[in-house]
């Protein structure tokens, strides 16, 4: 378990993360990370929750709208 501080960052609250969290997730400056809720809590990861099942959804049209799309590509 790490141990972060909450501190003020202007006129907000952040935290600093430690370089072995940020290794971890594979974040560096810049990057956006995602505080998601859950049953026990929050959890600070990295990847978008729904992000799968967007990935789905276009899929499922790119199927659907094959010919379409092949034709609009040219």
């Amino acid at each position: 378990m790490l141990k972060v501080k909450v501190t003020s960052v202007g006129n907000s609250m952040g935290i600093l993360l430690p370089k072995e969290a940020l290794s971890k997730m594979k974040a560096t400056k810049g990057d956006t990370l995602y505080l998601v809720e859950g049953p026990d809590g929050y959890m600070l990861t990295p990847y978008q929750q729904d992000f799968g099942n967007q990935m789905d959804a276009a899929e499922d049209i790119m199927k659907r709208y094959k010919n379409t799309l092949r034709e609009l590509a040219k």
